[in-house]
């Protein structure tokens, strides 16, 4: 099972000093955190992309890349890449070369984003939205798999002879999770495809991302891919943690009552009596996080918003050392226990490119009922 972190990159005043870092400052934090997640023995850091203030993740592959060029173990994602409004050729592009400067370490979450203006910046349609992903989602599956595209679709202008340069390292596409909060098309369309569906789960109640993950895993099985179990599942979540939980609860209420995104609503014990949100000790964070395989079953990847609201690097930086010292090896050991023999491990480059050779080889010696 993969832990890590993602961020939304947003540029927060700090609610206990009044201070606002500039963009710069935001960017060269975000560096640091990568860092941290590789240090402390985390396998993943993604973020997510927004083109609106207060946010500085505009371009996450320009991002990852340099992050790809200072650390050589974690995996680099984004925990959006808004498959609507990114031409899908570029995106292509874009992460296939981020493949070949990570040697392999990449993968991709493609979701619509939450910010509505951002469709006619990049001249689309928000009504538009699902056949945008559906349409978008199948040129760029193509452009990985295929060395000639001719393409013809609805919603862009069609391709002639396109071949995408470079190609995706090893002839392996990224792997690719779909990101949703609520819409369950999305979780249709990563069935359909065999892919993964990452639950964001940060906002909503465990009834919610219960039902989302179950309508996954029964498409998933409906189409071939492999049973419900087998079935590839991310979520998100929220964590604030100290040695002593009445010290979380009292240095993360400030930030969560002025959080630009649930500030100035629930108090923090509702939100966190509704929602996956802890705060508190390690043991606790513990304690909710294994929760989650009761509602969603045996999963693949867990990542922790740890960096929003204004919360100073420091302090960041110290919840990164809890995470890796004090919880995420308790939770490594306790997920492993009983863990159901159809959950298939969290897709790496290596493990897609050990797949694709079986496949292969089975095809050439035709044995029978090679994949």
């Amino acid at each position: 099972m993969q832990f890590g972190i993602f961020t939304i990159g947003d540029v927060t005043t700090d609610p206990t000093t009044g201070a606002t870092p500039s963009e710069a400052e935001r960017i060269r934090a975000t560096l640091t955190i990568a860092e941290k997640v590789e240090e402390v023995g985390l396998d993943v850091f993604a973020t997510g992309e927004h083109h609106n203030p207060p946010f500085v993740p505009s371009s996450p592959t320009t991002l990852l890349g340099y992050i790809a060029a200072r650390t050589e173990r974690i995996i680099l994602s984004t925990s959006t890449t808004l498959i609507t409004t990114n031409d899908p050729v570029k995106i292509a592009e874009d992460f296939s070369v981020l493949q070949h400067l990570s040697d392999g370490r990449t993968d991709v979450m493609l979701g619509r984003g939450n910010t509505g203006p951002v469709y006619p910046w990049f001249g689309q349609d928000i009504r538009e939205a699902i056949p945008l992903t559906i349409e978008h989602y199948g040129l760029l599956r193509r452009l990985w798999r295929e060395t000639v595209v001719d393409w013809e679709g609805k919603l862009r202008s069609p391709l002639q002879g396109f071949t995408l340069a470079p190609r995706p390292l090893d002839g392996v596409p990224p792997f690719v999770w779909h990101g949703s909060i609520r819409t369950p098309e999305i979780a249709e369309l990563a069935a359909y495809h065999g892919d993964g569906f990452f639950a964001n789960h940060i906002f909503w109640p465990p009834a919610h991302t219960q039902r989302m993950v179950e309508l996954y895993r029964q498409r998933y099985e409906h189409y071939g891919h492999g049973t419900a179990a087998s079935a590839i599942v991310g979520l998100g979540g929220q964590v604030f943690v100290r040695h002593d939980s009445q010290q979380a609860v009292r240095e993360f209420r400030p930030y969560f009552d002025n959080a630009p995104v649930y500030g100035h609503g629930p108090s923090l014990e509702e939100f966190s009596s509704l929602t996956p949100l802890t705060v508190g000790s390690p043991q606790q964070v513990i304690e909710k996080t294994l929760g989650f395989r009761e509602y969603v079953g045996d999963y693949q990847r867990q990542l922790f918003v740890i960096d929003h609201a204004g919360l100073p690097l420091k302090t960041v930086l110290e919840q990164l050392d809890l995470l890796g010292e004090e919880v995420v090896p308790v939770l490594r050991k306790e997920f492993a226990i009983g863990r159901s023999p159809e959950a298939v491990p969290a897709p790496t480059h290596q493990s897609l490119l050990r797949a694709r050779r079986e496949h292969d080889d089975g095809q050439a010696s035709g044995t029978p009922g090679a994949p």
